[in-house]
């Protein structure tokens, strides 16, 4: 008998004779002192991501584009890396569309293997979408695709990221009874605060260590 099979009879002989505990879980402890009315899941959100240096904008699906490109143009970053499948994507794809005064996008459509000089070192911004966002702990939900990986996410210096105002949730048990979480999840689930920062160099905190120093999240309200 192998050394793993070993263990593993032994695991199983050591429960021969027992009985499951039963599930005692209360949903109000994870809940209750984390719900918010529906008019303060935002300004919620915002206290606790701007706590951690997030930079929030509020705005509408009709102007999301032009703020965008005036935030890009007032940090000087001359290109925006964007996944032109999806619907943001395409967004912004057409508000830029045919004008040589508007920001340079790339398209994350090859493997990262075909471009992964210019991808950290020449990509100064990305914009993902988000699936949610969780007031309780000022956390946006990003579940990278095939489309929308999360190199996307993590490489470029700035990362914004678009988040739609009825997609915001009280807490973390919300969100994954509501999404369906158990029903399938990818093989990478992002819950982000801020951007990225560390203190593991004689503990003076620095940004950008390991991913974007710069967020900013565009909040889309219902118009």
């Amino acid at each position: 008998m192998s050394a793993k099979a070993n263990i593993l009879a032994k695991l199983k002989k050591s429960l021969e004779g027992t009985q499951p505990v039963v599930d005692d879980y209360d949903v109000g402890l994870v809940t209750q002192p984390w719900t918010y009315a529906p008019a303060e899941r935002i300004a919620r959100l915002r206290q606790l991501m701007e706590a951690v240096h997030t930079e929030i904008h509020q705005t509408t699906e009709a102007e999301w584009p032009a703020l965008l490109e005036r935030l890009l143009a007032e940090r000087g970053l001359p290109s925006l890396l964007i996944a032109p499948s999806t619907p943001h994507g395409q967004r912004l794809t057409a508000h830029v569309a045919g004008r040589a005064d508007a920001p340079v996008l790339k398209a994350y459509d090859r493997p990262v293997e075909d471009w992964k000089d210019e991808l950290f070192n020449d990509t100064p911004a990305s914009l993902t979408g988000t699936l949610g966002a969780i007031a309780a702990t000022g956390s946006l939900i990003v579940w990278p695709t095939p489309e929308e990986p999360r190199l996307m996410s993590l490489v470029p210096p700035v990362h914004f990221a678009l988040l739609k105002a009825s997609q915001i949730r009280d807490n973390l048990h919300q969100a994954m009874t509501e999404m369906n979480w158990a029903g399938g999840m990818p093989t990478n689930a992002l819950l982000i605060s801020g951007p990225s920062k560390t203190a593991d160099i004689e503990q003076v905190l620095a940004y950008g260590a390991h991913g974007p120093k710069d967020l900013v999240v565009l909040i889309l309200e219902d118009a």
